[in-house]
């Protein structure tokens, strides 16, 4: 069974907070019992200096090398999220004749829903990277 390291980013905590190892179905549960209106207004009572970042969900597969990172943005009971997704991948370099491995290669998404952002997680868990690709990842 594969394991992912989960950390989570408190807006008004300037280190992110580690949630340990976890078997997907672990996480999947984590993710639907965050509260993020809770953490949208911890930041809206907070002053700007003491935001560090949107409240966001990390999980890492170290073995595989890829990360998602899931952070809720806009406003409460109005958030959406944006979803990145960190692998390595093969690049054409130099018309196609060179190619190169970036180690950490990124791809962002901004999906509008908690539904959308768990179908993009429960992919990543299953390491579904043809439902990733279909997202624009």
């Amino acid at each position: 069974m594969r394991k992912f390291s989960v950390s989570f980013c408190d807006a008004i905590e300037p280190e992110m907070i580690p949630w340990g190892y976890m078997a997907p179905d672990t996480i999947m549960d984590h993710f639907e019992k965050i509260d993020w209106n809770a953490y949208f207004q911890k930041s809206m009572a907070a002053r700007m200096d003491d935001i560090y970042f949107d409240p966001s969900l990390e999980v890492v597969h170290k073995e595989g090398k890829n990360g998602l990172v899931i952070s809720a943005f806009g406003a409460l009971n109005q958030y959406k999220f944006n979803i990145t997704y960190r692998r390595p991948k093969k690049e054409k370099k130099f018309f196609g004749l060179l190619n190169k491995v970036t180690e950490n290669y990124s791809t962002a998404v901004q999906v509008p829903s908690m539904a959308d952002a768990m179908d993009c997680l429960k992919a990543y868990l299953n390491q579904d990277t043809a439902y990733l690709a279909n997202k624009g990842f």
